[in-house]
């Protein structure tokens, strides 16, 4: 039972019965500010900041580039679905904590009855609940906070640790978590078609666009996926006069190929499996194409303005008059305005953050050479990254500082199997990323922790206690 006046009180139990948070056990260093720094202050960053403070790791902090909490995460920005892609069943970030799930958050607000009568999470009360996590667990971000380098620090070796370049100075951090999202992989795809295009004619789907200034207009979007379907419905429903949608195939994707390993045993596992396997799933997934939901298709079916291009990609465009003048393989074509829906690259090398050592990051290109019917430049420049999510180096000894960086983003898709950073990724991915973290860091200070272990603990009580019992033969 819950109630309805105090809808908390569930959570509030929760915590009180799995105990108070652990004490922080990791020693201080000199000269560093914190034991990690997680960069991305989303769903991934705010439970990664709650399992590691349930493992006694403490001088943890949470920044995101975003002003404020509003404008934080995908799901206030990028994402313009109605509805998450993801089955509502699935565990997410309360971390095996039943009162601190979706679904407990939402039955003490609504009830059961109302739970039960969607099949997926509305966007929106899914980002009313992780604001609420957010601020129930007590979890500090802070935002206008934006990483631009990491610089191993000079004395790495005896010290490990790292110079973090922010726009408010810098700080120093023994271990991070990039939770940084799509972008955060490497960066935004844009079709090298629209290259010549200027700003104020082309968006891409990541970006903040204003769909209220294109009332009125003819749109184009690139792209068959979810991201692509859901601008041109935004747009349609904001009272564009017109959307054409190009894609390349003949057809729209419609198998969710992935979803044939959507399983435990497939999600817990899957690291384990050797390069090939993994590889080759990863190629199921590219020839499938990435789909569109249903509820995505017919949101824009629903407008007769709405015209797709199967077939189709672009060949050239230029601005014509303030116009977008374009080729495609179905024709010539005039609009007002083109978005991109095209997708995210994942490679380590774009991000200016990892300017000092990118070089050294070993990609899936450089540890695995696919059969010739299997190449995928795209696929290669992932990360291969270590059981712990952490960047691996290209040639040993050459970056030994890798190791300390774990990439929990969709980056490590080729490796994981699953869209890192996304709600399927977090069952798993927390724990082991938490465990390595707390395992790498207690090795790290082994020293310090021998002598704790080995020191001197004081007696609950002296032999006056159980005196009078000791059987003496003498005495009877």
């Amino acid at each position: 039972m819950t109630d309805k006046n105090d809808p908390d009180a569930g959570a509030r139990a929760a915590l009180r019965l799995i105990g108070p948070d652990p004490a922080n056990w990791v020693p201080d260093r000199p000269g560093v500010d914190h034991n990690v720094l997680i960069v991305g202050g989303g769903q991934t960053g705010c439970a990664f900041a709650f399992a590691l403070r349930r493992a006694g790791v403490g001088r943890v902090s949470v920044i995101d580039a975003a002003p404020d909490a509003e404008r934080a995460g995908i799901w206030t920005n990028g994402a313009r679905m109605n509805v998450l892609r993801t089955p509502k069943t699935l565990a997410g970030p309360e971390l095996g904590t039943a009162a601190l799930s979706f679904q407990a958050w939402y039955e003490a607000r609504h009830g059961a009855e109302a739970y039960a009568a969607f099949e997926r999470i509305p966007r929106q009360a899914w980002v009313d609940y992780l604001a609420w996590y957010r601020d129930f667990l007590a979890i500090s971000v802070r935002y206008g906070t934006r990483l631009e380098r990491i610089e191993p620090a000079a004395n790495y070796l005896e010290n490990p640790h790292f110079r973090l370049h922010l726009n408010s100075g810098v700080e120093t951090a023994r271990k991070i978590i990039i939770a940084t999202g799509f972008e955060g992989s490497g960066g935004i795809a844009v079709p090298d078609v629209l290259s010549d295009l200027p700003p104020a004619l082309c968006a891409h789907t990541g970006d903040d666009i204003d769909f209220t200034a294109l009332m009125g207009k003819d749109l184009a979007v690139i792209g068959g996926a979810a991201s692509a379907f859901d601008a041109a419905a935004v747009a349609l429903e904001t009272g564009a006069r017109s959307v054409h949608l190009f894609a390349r195939r003949p057809t729209l994707a419609a198998t969710p190929i992935s979803r044939s390993r959507g399983y435990p045993g497939a999600y817990d596992n899957y690291y384990t499996l050797p390069d090939a396997v993994r590889w080759h799933q990863a190629i199921r997934y590219r020839r499938a194409g990435s789909t569109a939901p249903q509820d995505a298709v017919d949101r824009v079916l629903k407008f007769p303005n709405f015209h797709l291009h199967l077939a189709s990609p672009w060949l050239s465009a230029r601005e014509d008059s303030g116009r977008i003048a374009a080729e495609a393989a179905g024709g010539a074509y005039r609009f007002d305005f083109v978005i991109a829906g095209t997708g995210y690259a994942a490679d380590p090398n774009l991000r200016p953050e990892f300017a000092d050592f990118a070089r050294h990051i070993l990609l899936w290109r450089d540890r695995f050479t696919p059969p010739p019917a299997e190449e995928d430049p795209f696929l290669g420049t992932h990360p291969y990254l270590g059981p712990g999510n952490e960047f691996m180096e290209k040639s040993p000894g050459a970056a030994p500082y890798l190791n300390d960086i774990h990439c929990f983003n969709p980056a490590g898709f080729v490796s994981f199997g699953v869209p890192i950073g996304d709600v399927p990724s977090m069952k798993r991915g927390h724990a082991s990323v938490t465990a390595q973290i707390s395992r790498d860091l207690f090795l790290a200070d082994f020293d310090h922790h021998q002598r704790r272990m080995t020191g001197d603990v004081p007696a609950d009580f002296g032999p006056a206690l159980y005196a009078k019992a000791v059987w003496n033969p003498a005495s009877t």
